[in-house]
């Protein structure tokens, strides 16, 4: 299954490549876009600022640096609250299996006991 990508992380993707001068092509393939997607993409990040072209390529302006940094920080923060994210889901199964099986052993255990007496 194909994992979705927000808007940001496909200009940071494209904002990227650019910053050492790309062509549409390879902006293209490094985002991993089509043609008709990428102009989209590369329309609002030249109407926002974050990139120019000059003719020949496409490069990253101050604006798109900084847009890059904050974005790198983002990631890096957003990766580390999904990694406790996952780690909190997992303890919650773990903790609702202990419960689970208590439940099932006392039922079995009531079970056995009534057989026993009869």
């Amino acid at each position: 299954m194909a994992k979705y990508r927000r808007r940001f992380d496909i200009i940071a993707d494209m904002v990227r490549v650019a910053s050492s001068g790309a062509k549409k092509t390879k902006i293209m393939y490094f985002a991993n876009l089509s043609y008709l997607l990428l102009n989209r993409y590369l329309d609002d990040a030249l109407h926002t600022g974050l990139l120019r072209f000059n003719g020949e390529k496409y490069t990253t302006t101050r604006k798109g640096g900084a847009f890059l940094e904050r974005y790198n920080d983002f990631q890096s923060r957003y990766s580390r609250v999904n990694a406790d994210l996952e780690e909190l889901k997992s303890e919650a199964e773990t903790l609702e299996r202990m419960c689970r099986s208590r439940r099932l052993n006392n039922r079995n255990a009531k079970k056995s006991r009534s057989t026993a007496l009869v």
